[in-house]
């Protein structure tokens, strides 16, 4: 037998599949790992725990599998965006990565807008300056630890750092290099003119490689400590949400995602990089060759989640606090939750706004709270779908990925709030399923990710919108998209008090 890996470097686990030639997920692997949260806004990791981590999750893997590591022929990546690993001239890490979450590059991201200007910026790398990308990163570096930026070789994305440590080869590929900030996105090279206009060597950008590219093999070091084969092909791979659009089938004009991880994207194939969206979604190279995604972000989407449980009921197991959602009815019992923890990206932008729930009163139960966080992560999705919608899409059909999909009353309510054909796949892996076709294509068991994607994915059920619940959830979205305008300004004038 056959088989390949899908490498899933997350925020908070590395997840790690083994899959056969049939597109199943033969076992699967996680390791979780801290971040590193000295300030509010500030979002960091060390490197090391990334590599340590699957190298322990490779070792388990192959044990728990019982199979000869020379069965396994390819290997490949998805990882977390826009974080920065900055490594010195003999490529070793010179502070801990600043991640995508991490928002204290406000003047950063005013200064490239005077540097570049608003509109050649969208002209060149097709997104905004926003606080999650690469290059507000790098030079708040350069401003704020001039030690290190000067001794700095150049700068790599988590999962390139990990694939580096893994063969020796340090490359990274057009669908990451696309949320740097630096990147001109229709001709795929690093832009100088942008590097030039905020004072950026562009020796610092690494050299650049297609998502499918073989960039080498397992090195023996690496080899010996995880038990791989040293022959194993390795693969570029991509950015997570650009396998995620790999792992769910979204190939082709018409097909869109959505998935809720840590964070939520709702994310549509585009053909070329020619749409404009005026900067209010994101626009990003494919995994798949030659081809691009739209893209718009809620920051904090399970986490919202994940946080209401740490705090609100630590004491109770993820399933139970969700199984008596449906018992609900839709909008909480007037309950309404804005999931702006961290901030949030689509379509507001805004690094200071927080969450709100709005219509507490004594009647309401721990579960109307919790339907309620649930719904307001959706309503934020749906503003993205909207924004898709407003220049002229047509998204009828969407696939759920993540742990939106792990709850039927979750799926009812996306269906519901997106008026659209919800669809769950058998494997909702997305990202890490994403990585292992790129290695799938990559070995040669198929001519191309299409192809593939008709062998190993399948739809194991859909959910189609109820009218009455529709209409609804269109008067509460406006309740929900009003919450901004009304405590924007409270909150930014609340971060005064924030440590």
């Amino acid at each position: 037998m056959k088989y390949v890996v899908g490498v899933d470097l997350g925020t908070s686990a590395v997840k790690i599949l083994l899959v056969d030639q049939q597109g199943s997920v033969v076992h699967e692997v996680s390791k979780s790992y801290p971040l590193i949260q000295e300030k509010t806004g500030y979002s960091e990791q060390d490197p090391q725990v990334w590599v340590d981590q699957t190298a322990a999750g490779l070792s388990d893997l192959l044990k728990k599998a019982d199979l000869d590591a020379r069965e396994v022929e390819g290997i490949s990546f998805s990882g977390q965006m826009h974080g920065l690993v900055l490594l010195d001239e003999h490529y070793d890490v010179l502070r801990p990565a600043i991640l995508w979450n991490d928002t204290r590059t406000t003047q950063q991201c005013e200064n490239i807008y005077r540097q570049v200007g608003e509109d050649r910026l969208l002209d060149l790398a097709k997104n905004p300056a926003l606080e999650g990308f690469t290059l507000p990163k790098l030079l708040w570096v350069k401003e704020n630890e001039p030690e290190i930026y000067d001794r700095a070789s150049t700068f790599v994305l988590p999962k390139d750092y990990l694939r580096y440590k893994m063969t020796g080869e340090l490359h990274m590929e057009y669908s990451d290099a696309a949320g740097t900030l630096l990147l001109n996105i229709a001709e795929k090279q690093w832009s100088k003119e942008i590097c030039e206009a905020v004072g950026i060597r562009t020796e610092l950008c690494p050299p650049l490689v297609a998502p499918a590219a073989e960039v080498g093999t397992i090195s023996e070091s690496f080899a010996e400590r995880t038990g791989m084969n040293p022959a194993t092909k390795v693969f570029a791979g991509g950015a997570d949400n650009a396998c995620g659009a790999i792992g769910s089938g979204i190939l082709e004009d018409g097909k869109t995602l959505c998935s809720i991880g840590t964070s939520g994207v709702v994310l549509s194939y585009e053909q070329g990089p020619d749409k404009d969206f005026q900067g209010k979604v994101h626009y990003f190279n494919h995994g798949a060759e030659n081809a691009y995604y739209t893209m718009g972000v809620t920051l904090s989407a399970g986490h919202s989640l994940s946080w209401f449980k740490e705090t609100f009921a630590n004491q109770v197991d993820f399933d139970d606090l969700v199984a008596e959602v449906g018992s609900v009815p839709v909008g909480a019992n007037g309950l309404l939750f804005t999931p702006y923890l961290v901030g949030e990206r689509t379509p507001h932008a805004d690094s200071s706004i927080r969450g709100s729930f709005i219509g507490m009163d004594s009647s309401h139960r721990r579960i109307d709270f919790v339907r309620a966080v649930m719904e307001g992560i959706t309503f934020s999705l749906n503003e993205s779908i909207e924004i898709f919608r407003q220049n002229g899409k047509q998204i009828d059909t969407i696939v759920s990925i993540g742990g939106g999909a792990k709850s039927e009353a979750w799926l009812q309510m996306q269906a519901d709030i997106f008026d659209a054909t919800i669809v769950k796949l058998t494997s909702e892996q997305g990202p890490g399923m994403g990585a292992a076709m790129l290695a799938a294509t990559g070995c040669g068991w198929f001519d191309s990710l299409s192809a593939c994607a008709d062998q190993f994915l399948q739809e194991a059920a859909t959910y189609q919108p109820k009218p009455e619940n529709v209409e609804r959830y269109r008067e509460l979205f406006e309740l929900y998209k009003a919450v901004y305008k009304h405590t924007a300004d409270i909150n930014h004038v609340l971060m005064r008090y924030r440590k």
